[in-house]
């Protein structure tokens, strides 16, 4: 899954898609072509920062950032395209122009989005976060928490069916740098195979984040060894999406592990 980041604030790429109020859809489209030729199998589409201490925008503002992009994308490429968004309307207006999957941090938990995730028809991401982003990072606790990420996923995806969503258009993420420290986030990892094997495809996105730059010491653009890394170990854990910004090298690596792995692996 190769992220597009459609924000003037993004932590990764500081905004590079983005230009005065409105994203360059040429720019965007060349980048999405490039995560395509690299092996992108999904395009994640996100207008909204949610780093630690983002700020939120209207869902308006939201909308006018993404639906050109998805509409842009859609009539020109072969490929799955993920909104990642907890907007109940952009979800609406995504499905109409071409997306294929929500890809939503907050659990369909804002006013309307678990009604209009199930009226799409669409797959459903869902994920772990602990508090909102503009605060999740302030005191994250957690006496387990593998066995805590692993409940709240499980009981959120039981609400999605009993609102509709059926079981085999839910995808789960445990939510690495969501309201979690380092240690939360390494305990997390190791716990990665446990979680694969609760039934549900699991998407992990640890691309660039802070984890990699308190182990390694490196900034934000340097971090692409250690993104590999985790890529590599989430795959032997069995999870089915690797979200990253770094699609090419991403996938090579994914192709390494599954050439020595093949007619080894039982998964």
């Amino acid at each position: 899954m190769g992220i597009l980041n459609i924000t003037p604030d993004s932590f990764s790429d500081g905004g590079c898609l983005f230009e005065g109020a409105a994203p360059r859809l040429d720019r965007v489209l060349r980048r999405a072509e490039a995560m395509l030729a690299g092996g992108a199998a999904v395009l994640d589409i996100g207008g909204e920062s949610t780093r630690p201490g983002a700020t939120p925008v209207s869902e308006q503002e939201e909308i006018d950032r993404v639906a050109p992009v998805v509409a842009a994308i859609a009539a020109r490429l072969d490929i799955v395209i993920s909104v990642d968004t907890s907007n109940a309307q952009l979800m609406r207006e995504a499905a109409a122009l071409g997306a294929g999957l929500i890809n939503d941090v907050r659990s369909l938990r804002r006013e309307g989005a678990l009604e209009a995730a199930r009226d799409t028809g669409l797959a459903v991401c869902i994920m772990h976060m602990q508090g909102e982003p503009g605060t999740m990072q302030q005191t994250p606790s957690y006496t387990d928490v593998a066995v805590e990420v692993s409940d709240y996923l499980l009981a959120r995806a039981a609400d999605c069916e009993r609102a509709g969503i059926a079981r085999d258009r839910l995808l789960i993420d445990p939510g690495f740098g969501f309201g979690k420290t380092l240690e939360h986030n390494l305990a997390l990892f190791r716990g990665l195979r446990g979680l694969a094997a609760l039934g549900l495809p699991v998407l992990v996105g640890v691309s660039r984040k802070s984890m990699i730059g308190q182990v390694t010491g490196r900034p934000v653009r340097r971090r692409l060894a250690g993104g590999l890394a985790l890529a590599t170990l989430a795959a032997d854990a069995g999870v089915s999406i690797v979200r990253t910004h770094d699609v090419a090298a991403c996938c090579d690596a994914l192709k390494m592990f599954a050439a020595v792995n093949e007619g080894v692996m039982t998964r």
